[in-house]
């Protein structure tokens, strides 16, 4: 990969290299990346769980319906 240094002076030369070779925000943005695929996970069994859940409540409410009540 090439970089194409900025113009000015050497002090700006320096303090750009020193930029690209710096990794202290690696770490944040590799939990940040982290975090999200989590949260998407979340995301995702929440919605296949809701989404099965009204059928759940009619089996539910067939097999209740069927069943006698009171005295015989």
């Amino acid at each position: 990969m090439t970089y194409h240094l900025p113009r000015g002076g050497p002090r700006q030369v320096r303090d750009f290299a020193r930029f690209l070779r710096d990794e202290d925000g690696a770490v944040t943005v590799d939990w940040v990346v982290l975090t999200a695929a989590i949260v998407m996970l979340g995301v995702a069994s929440g919605f296949i769980v809701t989404s099965a859940v009204p059928g759940v409540a009619d089996k539910i409410n067939q097999v209740v319906r069927s069943q006698p009540v009171g005295p015989d």
